[in-house]
């Protein structure tokens, strides 16, 4: 399998009420089976799914988180908005949006963006995603997969990497469970987080100051079976239970 991985650039600034599908479209040449991976900022900033700073004003309890992770009170009520669950709130905020995706400060941004404003998440990654995927179909008629992406820190290691919050088009995880491998050993656990993978790579193409690429198109990718699964049950989840507790004391 050779893979070709393009970078899609001439985009603008993406400004409110901007067709990112379309514009996306005019600057390269989309053939069925791409993945598309789009930075979800940049859709996000696309629907004005962004804040000013200066209108939010915070609560009592996001002047006291904020206290204790030295940030701006209006940001961490931003944060407190965008967030189903708080998880930890010092030394930093680790919190789960009403979509599942759990990440720092509910992946409230400043960056990339004009002063005074943060983008917000998509608040329906999944659908956004296949609205994406819809508009590609609509203009050009090719049917594609389409990925949002997000940066994210790891446990246990330095360094950013690009997450899948949302995807159309395919399976965001390959089951392998029930197959054998090269020894005949059945599988019995074995699920490759295929989107994450791929997200991660388009970070890399996207960069993370001033590479203005905000997409990236994967060709001859294959196609594979698996499930949608991502998230831990809370019963499952044994970290974000672990955490919860260390809070508590």
């Amino acid at each position: 399998m050779s893979i070709e991985v393009i970078g899609v650039k001439g985009l603008p600034i993406i400004q409110p009420g901007d067709d990112l599908a379309r514009l996306i479209s005019e600057r390269i040449s989309i053939q069925s089976g791409d993945i598309l991976c789009i930075a979800s900022s940049v859709y996000s900033k696309s629907v004005g799914n962004i804040r000013q700073l200066s209108s939010i004003n915070p609560t009592p309890e996001a002047v006291r988180i904020a206290s204790l992770t030295h940030e701006d009170p209006s940001f961490v009520q931003a944060v407190l908005d965008s967030s189903s669950e708080i998880i930890m709130d010092c030394p930093f905020i680790l919190s789960q949006v009403p979509s599942g995706h759990i990440g720092v400060r509910a992946g409230v941004d400043h960056s990339n963006v004009e002063d005074g404003l943060i983008i917000l998440l998509p608040q329906d990654p999944m659908g956004a995603a296949a609205s994406v995927r819809a508009a590609i179909l609509k203009i050009s008629g090719v049917d594609i997969r389409v990925i949002l992406t997000d940066t994210c820190g790891r446990a246990f290691r330095r360094g950013q990497t690009g997450h899948a919050i949302g995807w159309s088009g395919m399976t965001g995880l390959r089951d392998f469970r029930g197959d054998h491998d090269l020894f005949g050993h059945e599988l019995l656990i074995t699920e490759e987080a295929v989107v994450d993978e791929i997200a991660g790579f388009a970070n890399f193409v996207m960069g993370e100051s001033n590479n203005g690429v905000p997409a990236v198109i994967f060709r001859n990718m294959e196609v594979w079976k698996g499930h949608d699964m991502m998230y831990f049950s809370e019963k499952e989840d044994l970290i974000r239970e672990a955490l919860k507790e260390c809070q508590k004391k």
